[in-house]
């Protein structure tokens, strides 16, 4: 047997078609320009299907035609305020949209100012961080350099203390120190690598020794016979030279070496008969050695100015 359902039909409600609503939207706007119209119409009883009969007939003016439906839906949308802006009440959430909104403004200064503060963070870093953490490698590394290329225990051993004082600089938290012993390696290293030959200045108008009264002892004179360090190939060398008198370790093309009195006065006297020193010759640096030979009695200290 064959049965039927009982029921009623199932109900399907359409959404309008988007023209129409469209449409609608348009009277609405049609009777918001005439709105003084619209105000006598909707207030008196019985003059809106007048109202709707005179829109039907606007429209048909510019060849559109209003469906009825449509024209309802637009009065009644009217009456509900339907299709009218109302701006959201004041609160966080209407800032932050607003604040969203005008980004384009705003933004350029943010970004702008966060950059700022990352190029300065990163030239920081790059300038003190990152150079300090770098100082225990370097330290190590110019002194292996130096240990490399010296072949005296007296090389050995200076460089082994300014190593010593630049990891004691390390320890202490010391920046400044461990850069200064790096720079004290650098010296070592330079002066280790070179070779040549000291010879005294012997050109016409400059100075081939002179004297100083030392501060301590007014009675008395150093003498200090002046030159320069010269390859084998004639090339004139700047050479790292500590100045005795104040510590300092400068990079100079000629210098002052200390000598007795007899020795000063054998080189002025060797000066003056024809004015060419004859015996111009006054030691030899070997490379891998810091101390020269020399051939001509000297203390070794040294000026670097006069």
């Amino acid at each position: 047997m064959t049965g039927a359902a009982n029921g009623s039909a199932d109900v399907v409600h359409e959404r309008p078609p988007l023209d129409d609503i469209m449409l609608a939207m348009d009277v609405v706007d049609t009777l918001r320009r005439r709105q003084q119209l619209v105000l006598k119409e909707l207030d008196e009883a019985g003059r809106e299907q007048d109202l709707k009969q005179r829109l039907k007939t606007i429209y048909a003016q510019q060849g559109i035609d209003v469906p009825d439906h449509v024209v309802d839906q637009g009065v009644a949308a009217l009456r509900e305020d339907r299709f009218t802006y109302r701006p959201p009440k004041a609160g966080v959430t209407r800032w932050l949209a607003h604040l969203y909104v005008r980004r384009g403004h705003w933004g350029k200064w943010v970004v702008g100012g966060l950059s700022t503060a990352a190029l300065a963070l990163a030239a920081s870093y790059f300038a003190f961080v990152a150079p300090d953490k770098a100082l225990p490698e370097e330290l190590a590394m110019r002194h292996s350099e130096v240990m490399e290329i010296a072949a005296s225990e007296h090389a050995r051993s200076v460089s082994q203390q300014v190593f010593d004082t630049g990891s004691m600089a390390l320890r202490n938290e010391d920046g400044a120190g461990a850069r200064a012993a790096i720079d004290r390696l650098d010296h070592l290293r330079t002066a280790l690598e070179q070779e040549y030959t000291i010879r005294i200045v012997n050109r016409p108008g400059e100075d081939s020794g002179v004297w100083r009264i030392p501060d301590v002892n007014q009675a008395a004179k150093n003498y200090y016979v002046i030159v320069e360090a010269v390859t084998g190939t004639g090339t004139k060398l700047t050479v790292p030279i500590q100045n005795q008198e104040n510590g300092e370790i400068e990079r100079v093309s000629s210098w002052g070496l200390r000598v007795d009195q007899g020795t000063f006065d054998a080189v002025k006297r060797d000066k003056q008969d024809d004015g060419i020193i004859e015996n111009d010759r006054f030691g030899f640096k070997r490379r891998g050695y810091l101390k020269p030979d020399y051939e001509m009695p000297t203390t070794g200290g040294a000026i670097t100015r006069w």
